[in-house]
């Protein structure tokens, strides 16, 4: 072998072998300073919200983390939406015109099965439908994604956090594989977090909202995350937040919504944001990385 065979065959070893080691401290370190982020209803900039081609988009730009949003059927099925209206992104009124205001705890899950929830956004997505929250698992399972669910309306549903617990539990969400790095449940009803909390004491929560600093231990005994609007954020108020430890024993995490544009993002993770949800997570995730 020549001198110059063996030092290709070396070089490229070497490479093969680099693939192989883990990230310097360093490089980890850096990794994880930098926030999650998090597509907000799917993602939403491209693809009708809350529905499993928004799902598909977030995994074909390589994002992890999926939001969304859940309702309850009038025969107790389990939805994925965020209005408690099905009237701006389905085709309801033609559908049902005599149904109005359109609530979707007046409609059944075969009813809200024929809706298009896709044409609203554009007739590339004409077709697509509101999926049950057994059918959105499946798909962020499928992609080896990992799940933010937002208990939506809880006041409307009684019950819904028991019934949004058995059905991650049936769908084998509840392992400690998805436990302990794939899935938070949040609420902006700090009733609801705790009664997840109570539930299922290992799941990971977080309160949507802005508490005074003053109640943060409050809520540190039910919830990992406080998680604010963006517009309402400060430095100071992420460094508040952080110096509490939460229900498991870990510092407060924050992560803030919904961040859209660059300027945004940078602004935010200079404040040291967690996580940052967002329609547009690719925008997101080249301002933070740069």
């Amino acid at each position: 072998m020549s001198a110059r065979s063996v030092t290709v065959s070396a070089t490229a070893l070497l490479g093969a072998a680099a693939l192989l080691l883990p990230l310097s401290p360093a490089r980890a370190a850096e990794d994880s300073a930098r926030p999650l982020v998090m597509a907000h209803r799917g993602a939403s900039a491209y693809a009708p919200e809350n529905t499993l081609a928004a799902v598909d988009r977030a995994a074909a730009l390589g994002v992890d983390w999926v939001e969304n949003d859940v309702q309850r059927t009038r025969d107790g099925e389990l939805v994925v939406l965020h209005d408690d209206s099905l009237q701006r992104t389905t085709d309801v009124e033609e559908v049902f015109p005599d149904r109005a205001p359109w609530k979707v705890k007046d409609f059944t899950a075969a009813e809200i099965a024929r809706l298009d929830a896709g044409s609203w956004f554009g007739p590339a997505y004409a077709g697509a439908r509101v999926p049950t929250l057994e059918q959105f698992v499946h798909r962020v399972e499928r992609h080896r994604q990992k799940l933010l669910l937002e208990i939506k309306n809880p006041r409307l549903y009684p019950g819904i956090e028991r019934q949004i617990v058995k059905v991650l539990g049936d769908e084998g969400w509840l392992d400690r594989r998805h436990v302990r790095d794939r899935l938070i449940v949040q609420s902006f009803s700090a009733d609801s977090v705790r009664t997840v909390h109570d539930l299922r004491p290992a799941v990971k929560t977080g309160f949507l909202g802005t508490p005074p600093v003053a109640d943060l231990p409050a809520y540190a005994a039910f919830t990992d995350q406080i998680n604010p609007s963006y517009g309402s954020l400060t430095a100071g108020y992420v460094a508040a937040v952080h110096a509490f430890k939460g229900v498991h024993g870990k510092p407060l995490e924050v992560c803030t919504w919904t961040v859209n544009d660059a300027a945004a993002a940078r602004r935010v993770a200079g404040f040291g944001v967690d996580g940052i949800i967002t329609n547009a997570p690719d925008v997101v995730r080249d301002a933070v990385r740069g």
